[in-house]
């Protein structure tokens, strides 16, 4: 059963940018909702997409355009959980940039499969490789849940779009 933050975040699969000089109302919205000062849909929204899915169920983010924001955020968690936050290095371990989703599966090869937003410039679900991972987080005081993550279709491709 998804948490209510996976359920919301669902509802967005195939929401994409619009090419051009329009931008798409629902980035925009999220970028309002983390306190972001961003009017386009070109800027890195990842974090955007995550604070305003959280935002919109009534769970506070961590109101930041900065994927790795979240490395501080909530619990931090030595294994993924279904549901939960998880934040990726981009371009290197021990830059600033970064990627951040919520884990929904893994596939038959062990990636984690990431429900995220500006994964190819779309709202999807992708496998990340684990190596990527910097951390793994959960909402306080929110109950944690039970079982493993289930098992996913994947074609196999790693994302590596996400800027």
């Amino acid at each position: 059963m998804d948490t209510p933050w996976i359920a919301h975040a669902r509802s967005f699969l195939g929401l994409r940018e619009v090419p051009g000089t329009r931008h798409n109302a629902t980035i925009l919205g999220w970028w309002q909702k983390i306190f972001a000062d961003f009017r386009d849909d070109e800027t890195p929204w990842c974090a955007a997409f995550v604070g305003g899915v959280l935002e919109e169920v009534g769970v506070k983010s961590t109101r930041s355009a900065a994927a790795r924001s979240y490395l501080k955020w909530g619990l931090p968690l030595n294994r993924p959980v279904p549901g939960c936050v998880v934040v990726f290095w981009r371009g290197s371990p021990s830059g600033w940039s970064g990627h951040v989703g919520f884990v929904v599966g893994k596939d038959a090869d062990g990636n984690l499969m990431v429900l995220g937003g500006n994964q190819g410039d779309a709202v999807n679900i992708k496998p990340f490789g684990r190596d990527r991972v910097l951390g793994y987080r959960w909402p306080d005081g929110l109950p944690l849940p039970g079982g493993d993550l289930p098992l996913l279709r994947s074609d196999g491709r790693l994302s590596t779009n996400e800027a």
